[in-house]
């Protein structure tokens, strides 16, 4: 298949593209700064902007007759909500909500023509749950996974499949380039969730991020992959707790696993 990846540059992207190569598909790779794509086993890179829906449609044209499109290009969004900036979260919604969702509408009338395509949607147990200083990022994430549900339905008429992978805490993490402190009285809380990754994530740390580019490849290459994937142990862990548990029971247990006191 032809697979195009968005932010591909690092982490996710780049393990992403490097796991459906192996497995023999052709992969456009794309990111911001396609200097950044040096090296990756991409039959074709491309500049692409997922907030400019000029870029994508430029990006989509010159890609050829696409099988697939993995959404993978995100921004973290940290800090506390009571003074964050506010262009600072639309930014993290237009790339992480609204990205996905200009890739799906440059290619899916063709799809739809055509009877088949695979949209994977990289989203994150933060798309489940909200968690402390991470509000932009589970907002966008929420907003997502909801996105997701309603192209399944809506798309898959058509005969196009739609994945989200969500995978839990993955090494090396996502750039922090626009972290908001807050007011100092929220130092407290930044130093207690600043504790928790460890104790999430267990004595061998967090997984690297080829754990979910195969679990990307695994879902282009499955037909009966189901709409939702969770990837990694603290994944599967926490997201089981948020089915089985109310509200209050998954808060006072989370608390209690995390030494969490704010």
């Amino acid at each position: 298949m032809r697979v195009l990846v968005t932010g591909a540059a690092r982490a996710i992207g780049r393990a992403t593209v490097e796991a459906l190569a192996a497995r023999g598909h052709e992969v456009v790779a794309t990111a911001r700064d396609v200097s950044k794509l040096t090296g990756l086993p991409a039959v074709q890179t491309l500049r692409l902007d997922v907030r400019d829906t000029e870029s994508v449609r430029e990006a989509v044209s010159h890609a050829g007759e696409l099988d697939a499109v993995v959404n993978n290009a995100g921004l973290t969004g940290y800090g506390p909500l009571e003074d964050y900036p506010l262009e600072s979260f639309v930014r993290v919604l237009d790339v992480n909500t609204l990205g996905p969702l200009r890739l799906a509408q440059a290619v899916v009338p063709a799809w739809r023509e055509r009877g088949s395509g695979i949209l994977v949607n990289i989203s994150s147990v933060q798309g489940k749950i909200g968690t402390p200083l991470e509000g932009a990022y589970a907002a966008s994430k929420h907003a997502l996974e909801a996105l997701s549900e309603t192209m399944y339905f809506e798309f898959g008429h058509f005969g196009i499949r739609v994945v989200v992978i969500e995978p839990g805490y993955i090494a090396p993490g996502m750039q922090h380039d626009d972290d908001h402190p807050g007011p100092l009285a929220y130092a407290e809380l930044h130093r207690q969730w600043g504790a928790t990754d460890t104790i999430l994530t267990g004595p061998e740390g967090r997984p690297g991020p080829e754990l979910v580019g195969e679990a990307v490849a695994d879902a282009v290459g499955d037909p009966s992959t189901p709409l939702r994937v969770e990837v990694g142990k603290d994944a599967a862990l926490v997201l089981n707790l948020r089915r089985t548990l109310g509200d209050h029971e998954f808060e006072a247990t989370m608390r209690e696993a995390l030494g969490l006191r704010w």
